[in-house]
Parts: C-alpha cells; structure tokens; sequence
C-alpha cells in the first residue's frame, strides 16, 4: 500500500506513465501504472471538442470566470454538472437554487461541458482549467459519457479516471479531492455492468482516502434494487430520453449526501 503518494506524470515511449513515490514507508518504492510501450486508450489521452463552436465559447467563458475570480471550489464533469446553471422553468429541471445554496457561497466555479468523457475533461484540465488557481476541493463527476456513442468500456475508462486523479495531483497538489462514482442510469445491460464495475474498482482503489475522498452515489438512484425511473428527468422532455440525467430534486438529494464532505474537506 502506498503511503501519501505523489502522482508525478511522465512520459515513456509512446506512453503515458504514472508514479507514484511512496513517502512514509519502510523501504523506497517505486510503482508505477503504464501499458508498456504502447499509448493508452482514448478515454485516458486528452482530446479536444473545440471544433464545436458551443464547446469552445463556454471554455473561454469559463476561462475568464476563473481568473476573474479564483475560486475556493470547482466542480469538474459532464451535462450532469454542467446542470446546475439550469433554472427551470419546470421544477425538476430547477436546479441553480441547489447551486446557490451548497456551492455559490463558497465561491465555486461549475466546470461541466455537455457530452465530455474523461478524454475530453482530461484535455481542459491540461490546457487552463488548472492554470493559476488554487481552489481547496475539486469535485469530479465524471465518466457516464465514456459508455455511450463512444462504447469505451469500464477498464479503459477507469484508467481514464485515474489519470485525470493523477494529472490533478500534479497541477493542483494542495486541492483535495472528492470523487463520485459514475452515477447509474437506465440504457442497457451493458452500460449498468460497466457503471458497477467501474465504481466498485474506484472504491477498492481509493478505500484509504488518503489522497481522493470516494463516493458511490448509487443508493440514492435505487429502490429495492432497482433504478427509479422518477429519479431522471429525461424521461419528462419531449419527446422522451433514456434516463441518464438526475432531476433537480435528484441533485438536491446529491449535494445534501456529499455536503458532509465538501464542509470537511473544505475547513
């Protein structure tokens, strides 16, 4: 077990490697996480969406509200977090009054693009989503994108989890830490085992909680075992979407079950 590693990126024949240099421990230790010579897979390589001209907009605009006002917290994801900007006018999709009330007060900047995987979350951390600031908790939801047009499955999509862990370590090395699994939803058989294993991979790999607080939201989706279709809010557009998107009072029911550790993690 390593003991308050530090992830340090490098770059190895074609492959991105990750140490990490154990402190504290009996005898040096050196592990390190590669794949040989060959590169990663695409859900763990930054790739960019600027060719999309909504994409680019908001990350310059995010760009400028972050050195506008260096924020104490960011959320890093996808729409799901991206949502929080949202105001209704139908209640279940209300939800900047969770915003205003778990995260505006503490001088937060939402960091979520519509459709990112953890490629593309990757590519923004690496080019200015980290760039001089120093915020006390970054919170990352991310993932759920991986398992659908782009079929990256849970292996390849956890390793992309773990490099953006990696990455956030080295650019931000005095911001904790709090992941959420990837949070259920109602698509297939395939995306339901890839979102298990996935999670139950992330809470082997962060039990400690040393570096990454972890957690796996998954109960509040669940009733006798099975995912509450009423705890979306795709299903109620029109026309209808799988469920994939929690619903405002869905959100609420997330900040409220995290508050506990973004008010420690924060201090």
């Amino acid at each position: 077990m390593l003991a308050e590693a530090a992830a340090v990126p490098m770059q190895a024949t074609g492959a991105r490697v990750f140490c990490f240099l154990a402190k504290k421990t009996a005898l040096p230790l050196l592990a390190c996480l590669t794949l040989a010579a060959a590169p990663l897979p695409h859900a763990a390589q930054p790739l960019s969406r600027a060719d999309l001209p909504w994409w680019q907009a908001r990350f310059s605009a995010k760009q400028a509200e972050l050195h506008a006002r260096p924020p104490a917290l960011v959320w890093f994801g996808d729409s799901i977090t991206q949502d929080f900007e949202q105001s209704g006018p139908q209640p279940w999709r209300n939800f900047k009054p969770i915003w205003d009330r778990f995260y505006a007060p503490r001088n937060a900047v939402n960091l979520g693009f519509k459709g990112d995987a953890t490629s593309h979350l990757l590519w923004r951390i690496e080019h200015g989503e980290t760039d001089g600031i120093h915020p006390r908790l970054a919170i990352i939801l991310i993932g759920a994108n991986n398992f659908g047009h782009l079929h990256w499955p849970a292996q390849p999509t956890l390793l992309g989890i773990e490099t953006i862990i990696a990455t956030l370590h080295q650019r931000l090395p005095a911001t904790r830490l709090l992941l959420l699994g990837v949070l259920p939803s109602i698509r297939n058989p395939w995306v339901d085992e890839q979102t298990r294993a996935v999670n139950a991979a992330l809470a082997t790999r962060y039990a400690d909680g040393r570096d990454v607080t972890f957690r796996d939201l998954s109960a509040l989706f669940l009733a006798d075992g099975h995912i509450i279709p009423g705890a979306f809010l795709d299903p109620r557009l029109t026309p209808p979407d799988p469920p994939l998107h929690p619903s405002a009072e869905t959100q609420r029911r997330i900040a409220e079950a995290i508050e506990p550790d973004v008010a420690r993690l924060m201090k």
